[in-house]
């Protein structure tokens, strides 16, 4: 995925074998770029997309770097009643404070030093349509007082304007942070975390969902804007079992930066074992880092690493269930079998 680009999405039904092995397999491609997937968590993502799609709700999209978050946001706009308005994306964590509320909310003519003309904010351009604010997590605490203004009253002010300006926009935001632990640590608005999050939707880490990495591959091959240069279009069965089994830190953003070296890298028409990169070709191999105890059972071993989870994420069961692997309601589940639910039923702010 890119970030940068519009969506539309492969048919899950398409056969993974044939994706991996025949670069010549085609895909209806709508738009610039698709989201391209195989595996079950993403289905789950997609049809959490269609059903929250048609609303007004303010969404918040959670996700590590690079696992397309933008890409979500914008399927969620062109899945809405305001596909034929604007989508205006903006990411918060570009630009200092006194540019980005410029950016967002525009300026009067001579409102500071270099205002020579009147600009339109981002806002106001988004009207009727979708606005994306990605990095919200690192919006400094006078924009969030503004932006929260602006999402309860629907109005805005341009900077160093008077009159106040409506306007209707969507508004889903994206981060890579935990926006309640930043609540806590006060960092974060916690009036403005309660407007942004009516809905979650957390974007998998490519980790998660390597049944895909495939289909994403064979994608980056023959729709890159080196496809030109007619080589590194297929890839040696051994050089795709090393891109599947590595674990991607980077998640797609860097898969895809992988696809375009490897391309124009290439000597032939099939990328073999000895054109991947050596990081990726010859991994560290996972530790074993569980050793057997005849004392503990599975059950006791699976509640320590969940409760384990849940404190590493300071109590956030959205990101705990996602890294693990299980839906927020098989955390739900579990928690009330160990009887730990109460305690993590409710995030608190430490006492001062």
């Amino acid at each position: 995925m890119n970030d940068n680009n519009s969506t539309t999405v492969l048919p899950s039904s398409q056969n993974a074998n044939q994706i991996m092995w025949n670069t010549n397999t085609t895909s209806k491609v709508v738009e610039n770029k698709t989201i391209v997937y195989q595996s079950e968590v993403m289905g789950s993502l997609m049809k959490m997309i269609d059903r929250v799609a048609p609303s007004s709700a303010n969404i918040l999209v959670l996700g590590e770097s690079g696992t397309g978050k933008e890409l979500i946001a914008r399927s969620i706009h062109e899945r809405s009643g305001r596909k034929n308005k604007p989508f205006i994306a903006i990411n918060c964590g570009a630009l200092r404070e006194t540019l980005l509320e410029s950016e967002l909310f525009g300026h009067e003519k001579g409102s500071f030093t270099g205002a020579y003309t009147r600009k339109i904010g981002l806002a106001e351009a988004a009207n009727g349509g979708t606005l994306f604010l990605d990095e919200i997590g690192e919006l400094d605490p006078a924009i969030q007082a503004k932006l929260l203004r602006f999402i309860q009253e629907g109005e805005m002010y341009r900077v160093g304007g008077k009159e106040p300006i409506k306007v209707d926009i969507r508004l889903i935001c994206a981060t890579n942070r935990e926006l309640d632990q930043e609540v806590v640590k006060g960092n974060f608005r916690e009036d403005l975390f309660y407007r942004i999050n009516t809905i979650v939707v957390s974007a998998p880490p490519l980790r998660r969902r390597k049944e895909d990495i495939p289909a994403l591959i064979n994608h980056f091959l023959n729709n890159s804007q080196h496809a030109y240069l007619n080589r590194g279009r297929t890839v040696n069965e051994e050089a795709m079992k090393a891109l599947v089994r590595y674990d991607w830190p980077g998640n797609i953003r860097e898969l895809q930066n992988v696809c375009e070296r490897l391309q124009i890298l290439s000597e032939g028409h099939m990328i073999m074992l000895n054109d991947v990169p050596e990081n990726i070709r010859n991994g560290e191999q996972e530790k074993d880092v569980i050793e057997y105890d005849p004392t503990m059972t599975l059950h006791d071993l699976e509640k320590r690493y969940i409760l384990k989870a849940l404190a590493h994420f300071g109590g956030n069961k959205t990101q705990a269930a996602n890294n693990l692997g299980i839906t927020i309601k098989t955390l739900y589940n579990k928690l009330h079998e160990y009887g730990e639910f109460e305690k993590f039923a409710v995030h608190t702010k430490p006492m001062k």
